[in-house]
């Protein structure tokens, strides 16, 4: 019944959110909400590896090989962004491979392995700013505009369109986090991140699990990059790559609440409303506050609630377990036969 009562809901939230464009037209207001669901899917990604306690802080790299790969080939080789994005995801899915494989092989674990991915992001921010002669470094770089089929640029004026396309990618890294967390996968890498020792001697392949999820989450973040670049029609390495990018996911995902899945989306709703007020209050003035903001956030909640939000709202809605009293617990052992 509970379960019927849970798929009812989803149904009615996704009829919603399908009918949201069609009854609210207001441009501003569509930008934003399709800013919040392709960077939900880009926390929801990263999601995927940190609530198995794999933290990593090279996935603004995996988001700036989407978003650049693709821009670049159609650019210079005219490949439309239906072969450049899945090009993209395997460039980035390729190097999480290249770097993941010694990492897992060789244990390198907790701090050092933070300290391995973030200078992946580091090492991918500082090629493309580097590479300025085709990726514009840091003045930013536009996918040329399409003359011709928009359908096949996968470019669009419409906002509604690209609300439609944010909102199927969205829902697509919703049903991802469900299908991992509902395989065997799930208990692997929970036994994996209680104590690697113990899983591996209960036979768990240590090494192709941590692969696993590393690729399927690298995969997903290159799409989001790529989606971002498609709709904002302009990137910068600040904007889709480096450390910022991922602090900012690591972030998001923490504060919404890691074990959730829609905990993610619940930190791009606070994330792109922070960055726009500020935007919108401060101006110039408040460039990088953001960034501060984040960080103090980061630090209260780790400390005062560290399941999120949308974990401890849930948390407080379950209904708690009553506990037997001491007089109760006797009255059960003496009803008990042959005690």
């Amino acid at each position: 019944m509970m379960r019927q009562g849970r798929f009812v809901a989803w149904g009615i939230g996704l009829a919603a959110l399908v009918a949201l464009p069609f009854v609210y037209r207001e441009p501003y207001h569509l930008h934003i909400l399709v800013l919040i669901l392709i960077w939900s899917f880009a926390y929801t990604s990263w999601s995927m590896m940190g609530r198995f306690g794999l933290i990593s802080l090279g996935h603004g790299g995996f988001m700036g090989i989407g978003a650049y790969v693709t821009a670049l080939l159609w650019n210079h080789l005219g490949l439309s962004p239906w072969i450049g994005i899945p090009i993209g995801m395997v460039a980035a899915g390729a190097l999480a491979l290249i770097v993941g494989y010694p990492c897992f092989r060789f244990r390198i674990t907790g701090h050092y392995f933070v300290l391995v991915t973030l200078a992946l992001s580091g090492i991918v921010l500082q090629i493309i700013t580097a590479t300025r002669d085709y990726t514009g470094g840091s003045l930013g770089y536009t996918p040329n505009r399409a003359s011709g089929n928009k359908l096949l640029a996968l470019q669009f004026d419409d906002k509604t369109t690209w609300y439609l396309i944010a909102l199927a990618v969205w829902l697509v890294g919703i049903v991802v986090w469900h299908l991992v967390d509902r395989s065997m996968s799930r208990y692997a890498l929970e036994a994996i991140s209680e104590d690697e020792d113990a899983a591996a001697a209960a036979g768990v392949d240590v090494t192709a699990e941590k692969l696993k999820i590393t690729l399927i989450s690298a995969l997903m973040t290159a799409l989001a990059g790529a989606i971002y670049c498609q709709y904002q029609m302009f990137i910068t390495p600040d904007t889709v790559s480096g450390i910022a990018v991922s602090l900012q996911m690591v972030f998001a995902a923490i504060v919404g609440g890691l074990f959730v899945s829609l905990g993610p989306t619940v930190g791009a709703v606070i994330t792109i409303l922070l960055a726009e007020t500020l935007r919108i209050g401060f101006g110039t003035r408040a460039v990088g506050w953001d960034n501060l903001v984040y960080g103090v956030l980061l630090v209260l909640f780790i400390i005062f609630l560290p399941k999120g939000i949308l974990g401890s709202v849930l948390d407080r809605l379950k209904p708690q377990r009553k506990v037997p009293r001491a007089h109760e617990q006797e009255a059960v052992q003496i009803a008990r036969p042959g005690t």
